[in-house]
């Protein structure tokens, strides 16, 4: 199994999430903010920049963690579009053909599948789009995700267990009707209360998703420990936030190699 992470997590500099990614011995990394900008505001020469800082260090790019489509359904859209066409572009240079998005923050099945057609109408055929369910987007339950991969093959999952469990969904039952559409997994747990925990401590059934996930042939996760407030959370639309009461770390960095440590263990359980 291939580890992926949300770096920023750790540093919102590039420099702190390349030590962070090789501390931990992580070797791909979800795009997602980077000096104090999100993915969707940098620039062309940046992310020259940045590939080229990534190369020298190892690291290579495994997914855009775009956040198209964490909008409502009607905020401009066509800047949505434009943003998600120049993120492809971003994906392609990279090298790393997936890119995450949402389905809005909408009910209105209608609306949403007309704008997720626009965005499945611009997305390169070598770029894989890959939904993550999101709690409060339109694809945050089961039957609603089952809709959209039922209707856009061009649409793969991003499994996020503790998104599951903050909508009171159990995530075995979840796996058992979406495991054919899922490309690749977040990794992140949560209690009932639904605080965010390390992977193996809440009741995401993180263990036993990732055996099933590697049985079908899965390669790769994304940690997203999600354990502390980082500085691109504020960035997040609709107000993400994480629980005052959640377990402390002194900084990000711990909190990170927390995060990591819960996953590697997990890992070793299951080889």
């Amino acid at each position: 199994m291939r580890i992926s992470a949300f770096a920023d997590e750790a540093s919102n500099s590039l420099q702190g999430q390349i030590e962070a990614l090789k501390r931990n011995n992580i070797g791909l990394l979800e795009i997602r903010g980077v000096d104090g900008q999100n993915i969707k505001e940098v620039s062309f020469e940046k992310v020259k920049e940045i590939k080229k800082r990534l190369d020298g260090n190892g690291i290579k790019v495994w997914s855009i963690g775009s956040p198209v489509g964490k909008y409502k359904v009607d905020d401009n859209f066509e800047r949505q579009i434009e943003e998600f066409k120049r993120l492809c572009e971003y994906a392609q240079y990279f090298g790393a053909n997936r890119i995450r998005m949402f389905s809005f923050f909408s009910k209105n099945q209608t609306q949403v599948f007309e704008n997720l057609q626009k965005l499945v109408d611009v997305c390169p055929t070598d770029v894989i789009m890959c939904h993550e369910n999101e709690k409060g987007i339109f694809g945050d339950d089961i039957d609603s995700c089952l809709a959209i991969h039922k209707e856009f093959d061009r649409i793969k999952m991003v499994f996020d267990p503790a998104n599951f469990v903050q909508c009171d969904v159990d995530t075995l039952k979840a796996w058992e009707k979406l495991h054919t559409y899922v490309d690749y997994m977040h990794i992140k747990d949560a209690l009932k209360d639904k605080r965010v925990v390390p992977a193996g401590s809440g009741i995401g059934n993180i263990e036993a998703l990732l055996k099933m996930y590697k049985s079908q042939g899965g390669e790769v996760v994304t940690l997203e420990p999600h354990l502390m407030v980082f500085d691109g959370l504020k960035d997040l639309e609709n107000g993400e936030s994480i629980q005052d009461d959640a377990p402390v770390y002194p900084d990000n960095n711990t909190a990170f190699d927390a995060g990591a440590k819960a996953l590697f263990t997990i890992l070793k359980n299951i080889e």
